[in-house]
């Protein structure tokens, strides 16, 4: 398991007024971790960076 103490979490500037976003910690070294912004004590995704870069790449492709 990843510990999480002292991480920082950002939201993304283009997250919606009713909360519906993740937070992204980045200052994990050699790790990315995404969790929902509403329930920030609940479960947390951890991805390496070319594991997140691979994710971001998916999201981003057309259907």
């Amino acid at each position: 398991m990843t510990d999480l103490t002292g991480v920082t979490w950002r939201k993304s500037s283009r997250s919606s007024s009713q909360g519906n976003c993740v937070e992204v910690a980045a200052n994990i070294p050699g790790l990315i971790a995404v969790r929902d912004s509403k329930d920030k004590h609940g479960p947390v995704l951890v991805f390496t960076p070319a594991g997140w870069d691979a994710f971001l790449d998916f999201a981003k492709a057309p259907r």
